[in-house]
């Protein structure tokens, strides 16, 4: 087994555009549950929105790439509306299957053929990366080192990932600190004494829905920037893996969802490395291909574990857990 390459793959994980994507996408969620209690399970859905409309805004219509942007944050916004207005009033579970629901419909509606022009249904869009590569500051070149060696343009769509990243951080440390946030959480706990005390429960919810989904449309655009936009990566699975993530560093912390996208992906890219490799040298009783899908298992019993142990996460407070009721 090669251990060097095995750590040398791991490594490159800590600064993976996906890695930065579901960091954002997870401080989204951290809004939405760690922060106002709303049990939302389709955040796979403001992730697709936010990358085929900036997609979609480049190739159809000749859009600058950061007018794009803008136009996935717009179909975020949009998207809560429609989500929140008919649900926001139901709780716990029942959001949740609406939720669930309702990024299935976003997703199928992004396959099926009516749209084709647009979407060009189950294949997916590219080649919409010209204007964003334009306005890259670095010149041409090799940058970093060891692991985290990168082209330009590779580098380019890191550092605009984590500029993002660090925007959201400071939104959500800001807005929590604020009377608005203190309410948000006042609502988490007993929304029937917020409501008691003449606070509009509804609006609350429904603006953290757009905060949350705002971020999770720029996941998906950092998600779909170095390379296409594909329909079948915008799954359930992608919204248990962003719970994952959320549940790990923590619901209701500022930096945890980072934290825990970090921890969730390298720990992914090891035993994707390192359970084939020992199953190609005969030490674990499988196929490199069943050893391989083992690491979701894993990651499975892991998310248990958790849960059970360790439910406000690494950095959550259990006196900041959320209690859906």
């Amino acid at each position: 087994m090669d251990w060097g390459q095995i750590f040398n793959n791991t490594a490159s994980w800590f600064l993976q555009p996906t890695t930065i994507a579901y960091a954002l996408a997870a401080t989204g969620l951290a809004v939405h549950f760690g922060y106002a209690g709303l049990l939302n399970f389709g955040m796979a859905g403001f992730m697709a929105i936010g990358a085929y409309s900036y997609a979609i805004s480049i190739l159809s219509f000749g859009l600058p790439w950061w007018v794009g942007i803008l136009i996935g944050m717009l179909g975020a916004v949009v998207f809560a509306f429609i989500l929140g207005i008919p649900t926001l009033r139901l709780r716990a579970d029942y959001l949740a299957i609406v939720t669930i629901a309702a990024a299935e419909i976003v997703r199928l509606l992004f396959t099926t053929t009516v749209f084709d022009e647009f979407t060009n249904s189950a294949d997916g869009l590219g080649g919409y990366h010209a204007g964003f590569r334009a306005a890259n500051p670095f010149p041409e070149g090799t940058y970093g080192f060891g692991p985290w060696t990168w082209t330009a343009d590779q580098l380019w769509v890191r550092v605009f990932g984590l500029i993002l990243l660090a925007i959201a951080i400071y939104l959500v440390w800001a807005l929590m600190r604020s009377p608005w946030g203190r309410v948000l959480k006042g609502i988490r706990e007993d929304e029937d004494a917020v409501r008691s005390l003449g606070k509009n429960v509804f609006a609350y919810k429904m603006q953290a829905l757009i905060i949350g989904g705002i971020f999770g449309a720029l996941g998906g655009v950092v998600f779909a920037l170095p390379s296409a936009v594909i329909p079948a990566t915008y799954t359930t699975s992608l919204t248990f893996f962003l719970w994952t993530i959320l549940l790990l560093g923590g619901a209701a912390t500022v930096f945890g969802p980072a934290v825990g996208s970090v921890i969730f992906w390298v720990i992914m890219a090891f035993l994707d490395n390192v359970l084939p490799a020992l199953a190609s040298e005969g030490i674990l009783p499988m196929t490199p291909i069943q050893a391989g899908i083992l690491r979701f298992i894993l990651v499975g019993v892991a998310l248990m574990l958790i849960v059970i142990f360790r439910p406000q996460g690494i950095f959550g407070n259990k006196r900041e857990l959320t209690f859906v009721k």
